[in-house]
């Protein structure tokens, strides 16, 4: 009898993936910083939130969710974070949340990616599926920072530079 073995083919490794992530995270940290403070915290099209209550909405999901995916302590969702009306303290927070990300991952080695769980105790997925969720929430949300930078007459940053 032949010892047939179940072939798995990997498209991405989990460095790959987490450089892919903190790419799209720097590159929402330069769509931060090309706001005028008071349009960061105040500028809106459309019925939208301004885009520093976007950013809340990011800090609130991609660290807390990845820690607990990590440790499995059940999160709660929290998008509200004291800012003063101040964007340097949220570039600190993104800054902070985006070191917290790399040593969070750094525990995901043996991670099985398909695993089920319910991020924030109300969203089932995989952990994989929560993943791609945070990256895809964070670029949907970054295209809004850009359509309201050229509505100010900013040029944003190129798409494509994740440096």
């Amino acid at each position: 009898m032949e010892n047939i073995m179940e072939k798995t083919s990997q498209v991405i490794t989990p460095d790959q993936l987490l450089e892919h992530w903190q790419g799209h995270r720097r590159l929402t940290r330069k769509v931060i910083e090309a706001f005028p403070e008071n349009e960061f915290f105040n500028h809106s099209i459309g019925g939208m939130r301004p885009f520093a209550d976007m950013v809340m909405e990011l800090l609130g999901i991609a660290e807390p969710g990845l820690r607990e995916m990590v440790t499995g302590v059940p999160a709660q969702l929290n998008e509200h974070f004291e800012h003063n009306n101040s964007k340097e303290r949220l570039l600190e927070a993104w800054d902070k949340a985006t070191d917290d990300i790399n040593t969070l991952w750094a525990k995901m080695k043996e991670m099985d990616f398909q695993k089920e769980i319910v991020s924030f105790g109300q969203y089932p997925g995989t952990v994989q599926s929560s993943l791609f969720y945070f990256i895809d929430n964070e670029m949907h949300h970054r295209g809004q920072g850009y359509v309201y930078l050229r509505s100010l007459g900013i040029e944003p940053p190129m798409f494509y530079d994740r440096s």
